[in-house]
């Protein structure tokens, strides 16, 4: 039978991954440019633990999304499907990505993450200045563009909710059939 909605497990990973995301992105602006306290190393723990923590997540939510019925997709334009689909890769790309690269800046910075300060993961690459440099540029680059691509799937979900009047957003929905 094809589901009408998502499996439960998909739309829990879906909103568990973007509140954790709605949270990191500004604490990361906000960390950014403060001074170098305790407060500041507090900051970028917490934010290193959602980072880890969505990193985490990336391999149960693939393996859902790979494995798990999904609903039809349901009539669009071929060219909003084709922008759909590229998106939605591309979303999983940075969900990926912009958690791995943080974590290879911190090493080659030489600060070792440690997971909910309990768990030191080890170090992906070797302390190296320059290297860290990069990586930082890489790790902004990447989140600016994850922030532009929740920026449009937001804008598509609220165009099929409110113009198109079609499922799109509650087949996605927490609450409810």
């Amino acid at each position: 039978m094809t589901p009408t909605r998502y499996a439960t497990s998909a739309i829990a990973a879906h909103w568990l991954v973007a509140v954790l995301i709605f949270i990191a992105f500004p604490l990361g602006v906000y960390m950014h440019d403060l001074p170098l306290s305790p407060q500041k190393l507090q900051l970028f723990s917490y934010h290193k633990w959602i980072g880890m923590t969505v990193l985490l997540l990336f391999l149960p939510r693939l393996l859902v999304r790979l494995f798990v019925a999904v609903p039809p997709t349901l009539p669009a334009p071929a060219w909003q499907l084709k922008v759909a689909e590229l998106t939605h890769v591309l979303l999983y790309v940075l969900v990926f990505a912009v958690p791995l690269s943080g974590w290879l800046m911190s090493s080659a910075k030489g600060f070792q993450v440690v997971y909910l300060g309990l768990l030191p993961l080890p170090d992906l690459v070797s302390k190296n200045a320059e290297l860290g440099g990069l990586l930082k540029a890489v790790h902004q680059t990447l989140n600016l563009a994850l922030f532009g691509l929740v920026g449009l799937h937001i804008a598509a979900a609220a165009k099929h909710h409110v113009i198109d009047r079609d499922a799109t957003l509650r087949r996605m929905s927490p609450f409810g059939k």
